[in-house]
């Protein structure tokens, strides 16, 4: 089958065909035919999550397959490098290896179910993909909104009720109840502050992890170091951290001195932040402006300074009002630019209009909303604060 490309670069599910050939009464509609090509490009995931289960499983079981057949081989070469063996010796030994590889057998044959009920889930998803038929869109489309439903609800925690969904629908192979399931241990433990299932969890899966890049065991250890700390079991918190936070101190150096020092800090009744930096951060609130980040910024600010900015990022402004002076006469801002002036008569212009006027009236005023007639010399300039 033919694999379409998605925008992400992961491949899309197979394309499957599309049912009958066109009858006598014409080709499907081509808006129906478009449409569903485009709903099968998002079934990625639904092929996905039970093949790469399904690899988990054939991974996990030969594992088990080496760890036991080594460790029968290894006791029988021991048994064979004794020469001082008795024979009843020799029968016990023998009979716990071949106890051994009798429990080895059981798991074989448990792991194998497992495999191929995932290899028959895939099978049923791979069908139903198939089925996928623009005759029967109606109901292969109310099969995915009870599918999308189901999804929703895992994710959501409502376990139960995804799988009386998933049974009343008859779509038990088409979800991923028993991957949630497997999440939910977990997700169960952490909230009773159990790290145990996690790190069981990340130990199984250390080479996808670590493939992956991922932090998830890493934030683990460190929590479960912080909650020793918390517990004051000092001594227990640093060996743990010598052996368990140690090997990740290549990656995760930054990590590691912040929550130390944040630990530290707390143990002692310590501000996490310097006293300095709080000092100064009551300061500099009372002075934090938009107009400091601008690049015209006055060197006198000490906001001009990128350290006190820096300090000053988490602040809010300081809350000042500031009223804005228009003149009567033309309706500009005045400003330092153009200063208000002050008639005797208590009523304030600004220069630009009154310069205007004296100019025009040999040196004479009129106030435009009183009358009231004075020289240009007896105006007093108002000075803004």
């Amino acid at each position: 089958m033919e694999m379409d490309s998605l925008p992400n670069g992961t491949a899309a599910s197979p394309g499957p065909t599309l049912g009958p050939a066109p009858t006598a009464a014409g080709p499907p509609p081509s808006s129906k035919l478009s449409h569903l090509a485009n709903s099968l490009k998002l079934e990625h995931q639904f092929l996905r999550v039970p093949f790469e289960y399904y690899k988990k499983t054939i991974r996990a079981n030969h594992r088990v397959v080496e760890k036991e057949i080594s460790a029968v081989i290894n006791g029988v070469s021991e048994a064979a490098d004794k020469n001082d063996m008795s024979s009843d010796d020799a029968v016990n030994h023998l009979s716990s290896l071949v106890s051994r590889l009798q429990g080895l057998k059981r798991k074989l044959e448990e792991g194998s179910k497992t495999e191929h009920l995932q290899a028959q889930r895939c099978r049923a998803r791979l069908d139903h993909l198939e089925s996928a038929d623009v005759e029967s869109l109606s109901e292969w489309n109310n099969t995915r909104v009870n599918r999308i439903l189901v999804d929703y609800m895992l994710r959501m925690s409502y376990y139960d009720t995804a799988v009386k969904l998933a049974e009343s629908r008859n779509i038990q192979d088409l979800v991923d109840i028993d991957v949630f399931q497997e999440a939910k241990k977990v997700i169960e433990a952490l909230q009773n502050k159990d790290v145990g299932p996690a790190l069981a969890w990340c130990a199984e899966n250390k080479s996808r992890l670590k493939k992956s890049k991922s932090k998830f065991e890493f934030q683990l250890r460190l929590q479960e170091f912080i909650e020793l700390v918390r517990a004051e079991n000092n001594f227990i918190a640093i060996t743990y951290a010598r052996k368990y936070l140690a090997p990740w101190g290549t990656t995760h150096m930054k990590e590691l001195q912040r929550v130390f020092v944040t630990e530290f800090c707390k143990l002692y009744g310590m501000t996490l932040e310097p006293l300095l930096n709080i000092y100064l951060q009551a300061g500099l609130s009372a002075l934090k402006t938009p107009y400091c980040y601008d690049d015209d910024c006055t060197k006198e600010d000490p906001l001009s300074q990128e350290g006190f900015r820096k300090l000053a990022l988490p602040l809010p402004y300081s809350k000042q009002h500031h009223s804005k002076l228009v003149c009567y006469i033309t309706k500009e801002l005045m400003d330092t630019e153009n200063p208000p002036q002050v008639l005797p008569n208590g009523y304030v212009y600004s220069s630009k209009a009154l310069e205007e006027m004296a100019r025009k009236n040999d040196g004479k005023i009129t106030c435009p909303r009183t009358g009231f007639i004075c020289n240009y010399t007896d105006l007093v300039k108002a000075y803004i604060s």
